[in-house]
Protein backbone atom coordinates (compact mmCIF):
# COMPACT_ATOMS: atom_id res chain seq x y z
CA UNK A 1 0.00 0.00 0.00
CA UNK A 2 3.07 2.54 1.16
CA UNK A 3 4.42 1.84 -2.21
CA UNK A 4 1.76 1.83 -4.16
CA UNK A 5 0.95 5.62 -2.54
CA UNK A 6 4.62 6.77 -2.99
CA UNK A 7 4.18 5.71 -6.42
CA UNK A 8 1.78 7.92 -7.17
CA UNK A 9 2.78 10.38 -5.57
CA UNK A 10 6.11 10.34 -7.59
CA UNK A 11 3.97 10.37 -10.89
CA UNK A 12 1.71 12.92 -9.89
CA UNK A 13 4.92 14.84 -8.55
CA UNK A 14 6.50 14.15 -12.33
CA UNK A 15 3.20 14.98 -14.19
CA UNK A 16 3.28 18.86 -12.08
CA UNK A 17 6.90 19.24 -12.67
CA UNK A 18 6.78 18.34 -16.63
CA UNK A 19 3.49 20.89 -16.54
CA UNK A 20 5.27 23.55 -14.77
CA UNK A 21 8.45 23.07 -17.19
CA UNK A 22 6.25 23.12 -20.52
CA UNK A 23 4.43 26.23 -19.23
CA UNK A 24 7.54 27.85 -18.79
CA UNK A 25 8.57 26.74 -22.35
CA UNK A 26 5.74 28.35 -23.95
CA UNK A 27 6.40 31.70 -22.57
CA UNK A 28 9.90 31.75 -23.58
CA UNK A 29 8.01 31.68 -27.20
CA UNK A 30 6.08 34.52 -26.41
CA UNK A 31 6.83 38.43 -27.15
CA UNK A 32 8.18 40.54 -24.11
CA UNK A 33 5.83 42.32 -22.00
CA UNK A 34 5.27 45.71 -24.48
CA UNK A 35 6.36 44.35 -27.79
CA UNK A 36 4.38 45.25 -30.71
CA UNK A 37 3.60 42.12 -33.50
CA UNK A 38 5.04 44.48 -36.04
CA UNK A 39 7.12 47.50 -37.07
CA UNK A 40 6.59 50.90 -35.81
CA UNK A 41 6.38 54.33 -38.25
CA UNK A 42 7.38 57.40 -36.50
CA UNK A 43 7.44 60.90 -38.03
CA UNK A 44 9.21 63.85 -36.71
CA UNK A 45 6.87 67.04 -37.32
CA UNK A 46 8.50 70.38 -38.10
CA UNK A 47 6.52 73.39 -38.75
CA UNK A 48 6.04 74.56 -41.96
CA UNK A 49 4.25 78.05 -43.35
CA UNK A 50 5.20 80.31 -41.10
CA UNK A 51 4.40 77.85 -37.88
CA UNK A 52 6.88 77.02 -35.02
CA UNK A 53 5.13 74.26 -35.05
CA UNK A 54 7.32 70.71 -34.05
CA UNK A 55 5.98 67.40 -32.92
CA UNK A 56 6.07 63.76 -33.39
CA UNK A 57 4.27 61.07 -34.39
CA UNK A 58 4.11 56.94 -33.81
CA UNK A 59 2.05 54.36 -35.71
CA UNK A 60 2.01 51.13 -33.63
CA UNK A 61 0.45 47.87 -34.46
CA UNK A 62 -1.96 46.26 -32.09
CA UNK A 63 -2.20 42.63 -31.24
CA UNK A 64 -6.35 43.42 -32.92
CA UNK A 65 -4.64 44.23 -36.18
CA UNK A 66 -5.48 47.77 -36.31
CA UNK A 67 -2.52 50.58 -36.11
CA UNK A 68 -2.33 52.99 -32.61
CA UNK A 69 -2.23 56.68 -33.89
CA UNK A 70 -0.39 58.93 -31.29
CA UNK A 71 0.52 62.83 -32.40
CA UNK A 72 1.75 65.00 -30.04
CA UNK A 73 2.93 69.11 -30.88
CA UNK A 74 4.54 71.53 -29.69
CA UNK A 75 4.87 75.28 -30.66
CA UNK A 76 1.07 75.31 -31.96
CA UNK A 77 -1.71 77.87 -32.16
CA UNK A 78 -4.17 77.02 -29.34
CA UNK A 79 -7.11 76.00 -30.53
CA UNK A 80 -8.34 72.35 -33.58
CA UNK A 81 -6.50 71.62 -36.04
CA UNK A 82 -7.04 69.05 -39.05
CA UNK A 83 -4.52 66.17 -39.03
CA UNK A 84 -3.90 63.93 -42.01
CA UNK A 85 -1.64 61.35 -43.65
CA UNK A 86 -0.91 63.04 -47.00
CA UNK A 87 0.17 60.92 -50.56
CA UNK A 88 3.76 61.56 -50.40
CA UNK A 89 6.69 61.39 -48.32
CA UNK A 90 8.37 65.19 -49.18
CA UNK A 91 8.12 68.17 -46.72
CA UNK A 92 10.44 70.01 -48.70
CA UNK A 93 8.05 72.46 -49.60
CA UNK A 94 7.79 75.78 -47.37
CA UNK A 95 4.48 75.27 -47.20
CA UNK A 96 4.14 71.35 -46.82
CA UNK A 97 2.36 71.66 -50.87
CA UNK A 98 4.90 69.02 -51.94
CA UNK A 99 3.29 66.21 -49.47
CA UNK A 100 0.49 66.09 -52.12
CA UNK A 101 -3.22 65.67 -51.13
CA UNK A 102 -5.12 62.79 -48.40
CA UNK A 103 -3.73 59.91 -48.62
CA UNK A 104 -6.58 57.85 -50.26
CA UNK A 105 -5.74 54.23 -51.77
CA UNK A 106 -9.46 53.75 -51.73
CA UNK A 107 -11.10 56.77 -53.38
CA UNK A 108 -13.20 57.41 -51.00
CA UNK A 109 -15.10 61.02 -49.83
CA UNK A 110 -13.87 62.75 -47.44
CA UNK A 111 -15.03 62.61 -44.00
CA UNK A 112 -14.46 61.90 -40.20
CA UNK A 113 -12.44 58.86 -38.83
CA UNK A 114 -15.53 57.26 -37.77
CA UNK A 115 -18.14 58.32 -40.35
CA UNK A 116 -18.36 55.29 -43.04
CA UNK A 117 -16.98 56.97 -46.25
CA UNK A 118 -13.10 58.62 -45.19
CA UNK A 119 -9.91 58.94 -46.71
CA UNK A 120 -7.36 56.25 -44.75
CA UNK A 121 -5.64 59.30 -43.74
CA UNK A 122 -8.06 61.11 -42.21
CA UNK A 123 -7.45 61.79 -38.69
CA UNK A 124 -9.89 64.43 -37.37
CA UNK A 125 -9.00 67.37 -35.03
CA UNK A 126 -6.36 67.44 -32.43
CA UNK A 127 -7.14 70.24 -29.90
CA UNK A 128 -3.95 72.01 -29.27
CA UNK A 129 -3.86 73.73 -25.60
CA UNK A 130 -3.35 77.49 -24.51
CA UNK A 131 0.43 76.48 -23.87
CA UNK A 132 0.57 75.71 -27.76
CA UNK A 133 0.60 71.84 -26.83
CA UNK A 134 -1.78 69.12 -28.35
CA UNK A 135 -2.27 65.22 -28.39
CA UNK A 136 -4.28 63.25 -30.85
CA UNK A 137 -4.56 59.68 -30.24
CA UNK A 138 -6.59 56.75 -31.96
CA UNK A 139 -7.03 53.42 -33.52
CA UNK A 140 -7.07 52.77 -37.35
CA UNK A 141 -7.84 49.73 -39.13
CA UNK A 142 -7.45 51.49 -42.04
CA UNK A 143 -3.75 51.96 -42.24
CA UNK A 144 -1.00 49.55 -41.64
CA UNK A 145 2.77 49.52 -41.14
CA UNK A 146 4.88 47.88 -44.12
CA UNK A 147 4.40 47.01 -47.79
CA UNK A 148 0.71 47.15 -48.31
CA UNK A 149 -1.25 49.50 -49.97
CA UNK A 150 -2.80 51.40 -47.21
CA UNK A 151 0.69 51.41 -45.72
CA UNK A 152 1.91 54.83 -44.38
CA UNK A 153 5.38 54.26 -44.68
CA UNK A 154 6.93 56.75 -47.03
CA UNK A 155 4.32 59.06 -46.57
CA UNK A 156 3.84 62.50 -44.27
CA UNK A 157 2.07 63.27 -41.05
CA UNK A 158 0.69 66.83 -41.73
CA UNK A 159 -1.58 69.21 -39.11
CA UNK A 160 -3.41 72.07 -40.30
CA UNK A 161 -3.54 75.88 -39.87
CA UNK A 162 -7.42 75.29 -39.27
CA UNK A 163 -9.96 72.26 -37.47
CA UNK A 164 -11.31 70.43 -40.51
CA UNK A 165 -15.56 70.18 -41.00
CA UNK A 166 -14.88 66.54 -41.85
CA UNK A 167 -17.10 67.22 -44.96
CA UNK A 168 -15.75 69.53 -47.05
CA UNK A 169 -14.61 68.02 -50.29
CA UNK A 170 -11.55 67.16 -50.82
CA UNK A 171 -9.96 68.19 -47.73
CA UNK A 172 -11.92 69.37 -45.06
CA UNK A 173 -11.09 73.27 -45.42
CA UNK A 174 -8.90 72.74 -42.91
CA UNK A 175 -6.77 75.50 -44.34
CA UNK A 176 -2.45 75.97 -44.26
CA UNK A 177 0.05 73.03 -43.63
CA UNK A 178 1.31 74.48 -40.41
CA UNK A 179 3.49 70.68 -39.52
CA UNK A 180 4.98 67.85 -41.93
CA UNK A 181 7.07 65.01 -41.11
CA UNK A 182 7.72 62.09 -43.28
CA UNK A 183 6.93 58.64 -41.78
CA UNK A 184 9.45 56.02 -41.76
CA UNK A 185 9.18 52.52 -40.18
CA UNK A 186 11.31 52.57 -36.74
CA UNK A 187 12.73 48.80 -36.56
CA UNK A 188 10.77 46.24 -35.29
CA UNK A 189 9.83 46.64 -31.82
CA UNK A 190 11.06 49.58 -31.78
CA UNK A 191 9.96 53.45 -31.23
CA UNK A 192 11.74 56.36 -32.38
CA UNK A 193 11.88 58.69 -28.89
CA UNK A 194 9.61 61.70 -28.89
CA UNK A 195 11.29 64.43 -30.93
CA UNK A 196 13.88 62.61 -33.15
CA UNK A 197 14.11 60.84 -36.13
CA UNK A 198 14.11 57.35 -36.53
CA UNK A 199 16.85 55.38 -36.74
CA UNK A 200 18.42 55.26 -40.51
CA UNK A 201 17.25 51.67 -42.01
Amino acid sequence: MWCSKTMSGVVMFGFLAAAGCADKGDKKGDQPPGATPGPVASATIEGRSGSSLTGNATFEPQKDGKILVRIQVQGATPGDHGVHVHEKGDCSDPEGKSAGGHFNPTGAAHGSPTAPAHHAGDFGNMTVKGDGTGILELPSGDISVGSAANSVVGRAIVVHEKADDLTGQPSGNSGARVGCGVINVAGAGQQAPIGQAPPAQ
